[in-house]
């Protein structure tokens, strides 16, 4: 009854596109049809479980930086922040604000032995506020975060820094700073002796192989520092740092300098960024050409049908009315091939967890090696805005292809069509 009431254009469009049943030269046509959808489907499929391939990577190495990176950190250039309860309360004002430890911050090398040296971002905190901000305490491997006491110069080393200096708790690390001291020789750089207290892994290569924490107090000693040179925030949604970051320069004054966690990592996000546009592009080329497919198709319909159209313009069918039989059937192709293509797109990217293992066992083989990757697994994390914005797009393409062909039939004079019938 539905059909029954759709203009003769749809119900004519909708007919071609289902007269692959018949044999002979009408089936080829439709077989072409079809590997044109199929071709659509599988590049729609393969952009979008690309795409959440790469934004579970992005949000795995996301999660493991911030295990060891506050979302916000705010810090006094001069003179440090000698009151930093006082700070940390006003922090808490904003609402995204969920925690705040105090922190110390410096470039040093680090030593042991004769030949074992390493430059390191050596971190001052707080050990009993510091998992209000970071993850740090839950990545040890080997000892204790809370072993970084006051006075007794401990360290706490990434696992491939510790490896790099061969050494392992208990052992002795000497830090030397660029900071020196004036003596009748000349400068002699500052130079301290400190324990291997514990040893963690963050997942992350330049947090691992880079980063030590000792306590505030001690790096304060070694720096000549009478108070923490800032605050680290935990916020309730890190994905709202920048503008928690605005806000909350305002609400604390305008002396202080706050930054995000996005901005202590510009290029690698600018990196990732610019990847996933050009991923975007070259799979979005893919699913081009497949649309494209339909122009052929299209074109041996139209071939195929001149008797018809030149009936249908005896029968005072427009031009317009022409096109629009063929923008018909090659839409409904293009979009039958996207909503297949967003199906098993979303489906599989919402199941890799499954598939993959699954196809590692059957081969025998394993994507991404324990002893070579941090990553171990194949993550993903599909967005709804990146499906829909691939499925609009492959639709496009699919109605661009549609024109030529379209504008051709809409040409066919009946005279000439029927000539040879």
């Amino acid at each position: 009854m539905i059909l029954k009431n759709l203009p003769y254009e749809w119900l004519i469009g909708l007919r071609y596109t289902r007269a692959g049943r018949r044999t002979g030269r009408n089936g080829f046509i439709s077989f072409i049809s079809f590997i044109s959808l199929a071709g659509i489907a599988l590049g729609v499929a393969a952009l979008i479980i690309v795409l959440s391939v790469m934004n579970g990577f992005q949000k795995e190495v996301t999660d493991r930086m911030l295990s060891v990176l506050a979302h916000v950190e705010v810090f006094e250039p001069e003179g440090g922040l000698p009151d930093w309860r006082a700070a940390a309360q006003q922090a808490f004002r904003h609402p995204e604000v969920r925690g705040a430890a105090p922190f110390v911050e410096t470039q040093a090398m680090l030593q042991h032995g004769a030949e074992a040296l390493r430059p390191a971002v050596v971190r001052g905190v707080l050990p009993s506020e510091e998992p209000q901000v970071s993850d740090v305490a839950g990545r040890i491997r080997y000892g204790s975060f809370d072993a970084l006491q006051p006075g007794e110069f401990r360290i706490v080393l990434g696992i491939d820094l510790a490896r790099a200096l061969q050494v392992g708790v208990g052992d002795k690390v000497t830090m030397m700073l660029a900071q020196g001291t004036v003596t009748p020789a000349g400068v002699v750089p500052r130079m301290r002796a400190f324990t291997v207290a514990g040893v963690f892994q963050a997942g992350h290569q330049e947090f691992d192989a880079g980063m030590a924490f000792i306590h505030i107090e001690d790096a304060q000693r070694m720096l000549r520092l009478s108070s923490p040179a800032g605050l680290r925030l935990k916020l309730a949604d890190m994905h709202r740092a920048p503008q928690v970051a605005e806000e909350l320069k305002k609400l604390m004054g305008g002396q202080l300098e706050v930054r995000d966690w996005s901005k202590l990592n510009a290029n690698w996000f600018a990196a990732v960024q610019t990847e996933k546009r050009m991923m975007f592009i070259v799979l979005a080329l893919i699913v081009a050409v497949a649309a494209f497919n339909l122009v052929s198709t299209l074109v041996m319909t139209v071939t195929d049908k001149q008797a018809d159209i030149a009936i249908l313009r005896t029968l005072g069918a427009s031009p317009a009315s022409i096109m629009k039989i063929f923008v018909i059937q090659g839409g409904i192709a293009g979009v039958m091939g996207a909503a297949a293509g967003v199906a098993g797109g979303v489906l599989v990217a919402q199941n890799i967890d499954v598939i993959v293992p699954f196809i590692e066992r059957v081969l025998g083989i394993q994507f991404l090696s324990r002893d070579i990757y941090y990553i171990s697994t194949v993550p993903s994390d599909m967005r709804w805005p990146d499906v829909i914005r691939i499925g609009i797009v492959s639709v496009i393409l699919a109605f661009a292809a549609t024109i030529y062909p379209s504008w051709w039939a809409a040409r066919v004079k009946p005279a000439e069509a029927l000539r040879y019938e």
